[in-house]
């Protein structure tokens, strides 16, 4: 679908989490799964763009950061990032 990176910050045991990953995975966009409690940085990485808050799953696709996201707002993020 797209060569653009889809960053998926996550924790274990967020059912948003869950919920947002399976399409993602399903959608064959290339997904980085990124860990808040595991990855240096991960978690100072969200809180920049979600206000201050650990607020997951965050999604970063190029310049635009999506708190919360739903798969569709996902997909319009890569095709806006591809047009450009």
């Amino acid at each position: 679908m797209s060569n653009v990176e889809v960053e998926f910050y996550w924790r274990p045991g967020c059912g948003f989490c869950s919920a947002l990953r399976r399409p993602l995975l399903e959608s064959g966009l290339p997904v980085r799964e990124i860990n808040i409690w595991e990855e240096p940085g991960a978690a100072e990485r969200v809180r920049e763009v979600a206000n201050g808050n650990e607020t997951v799953p965050t999604v970063i696709v190029g310049s635009t950061a999506l708190v919360n996201p739903t798969f569709d707002e996902v997909k319009a993020a890569v095709a806006a990032e591809t047009a450009a």
